[in-house]
């Protein structure tokens, strides 16, 4: 029996042993060594460019500026922007685009005015019934030509031509003069002190028309600071 009791506290000790060395870590399923994985650490690779940052640094990750982008015409130019950002590692949730519809302009104006003489007489005859005119500055296959009012929509020069049409004028037309236009902004709302030294970076890209510069007040966010100055101008 003592034989048997000494037999089986070698086999112990000699089995603690093993494990102690790591021998039986597949058998058991707990590691000697615990959870420090040594094996992983050696396994780095260039562990030199590893570095911690100081509070200072962390802190300036963690400031947040608003950026903006436009405007820009077209959605063209809109997605020639977006495809900068892309490849420059910004994703569509880093942004908020903006749209907006610009109106176009159309005018009463004259026909192309064929000689100096026929133009003299348009003029006289305008400035006897007090009609303002200025001359169009292009295109040149339209020159000279004469704009005698401008408005927001094609109906509304129509509704002019008719007007002047009724007081015996004649030679008008409607002319387009701007088509309706696109317009667009790109927003970063919360971009970190490396995605803003990134965007400032990218100042020189032509789709980027002049690059990001810091977001215009809304009016909210206006009135929020104007409430909090008073309220701190106030306060004894």
């Amino acid at each position: 029996m003592l034989r048997a009791l000494v037999l089986l506290l070698l086999l112990l000790n000699a089995a603690f042993f093993g494990w102690t060395q790591g021998w039986l870590d597949p058998l058991v399923g707990i590691k000697a060594s615990g959870d420090r994985e040594p094996e992983r650490i050696a396994q780095q690779l260039h562990p030199e460019r590893v570095t911690l940052l100081s509070p200072q640094a962390a802190a300036a990750l963690q400031t947040r500026s608003c950026l903006e982008l436009g405007p820009l015409n077209g959605d063209t130019a809109l997605a020639e922007a977006q495809a900068v950002l892309q490849r420059a590692g910004f994703t569509a949730s880093d942004w908020q685009a903006q749209s907006s519809e610009q109106a176009g302009v159309w005018a009463v104006a004259t026909i192309r005015l064929p000689s100096k003489d026929f133009q003299a007489r348009k003029e006289e005859t305008y400035k006897k019934m007090k009609i303002g005119f200025e001359y169009l500055s292009g295109p040149p296959e339209e020159l000279p030509t004469m704009v005698l009012s401008r408005h927001a929509s094609d109906k509304a020069a129509a509704a002019a031509l008719e007007a002047l049409t009724q007081r015996s004028l004649k030679g008008l037309r409607v002319m387009q003069l701007q088509a309706p236009l696109q317009r667009h902004s790109l927003r970063v709302p919360k971009a970190d002190s490396a995605q803003t030294a990134k965007l400032m970076g990218l100042a020189k890209e032509p789709a980027l028309h002049g690059g990001f510069r810091a977001c215009a007040a809304q009016p909210a966010e206006a009135a929020a600071s104007a409430a909090a100055a008073a309220s701190s101008a106030s306060a004894p």
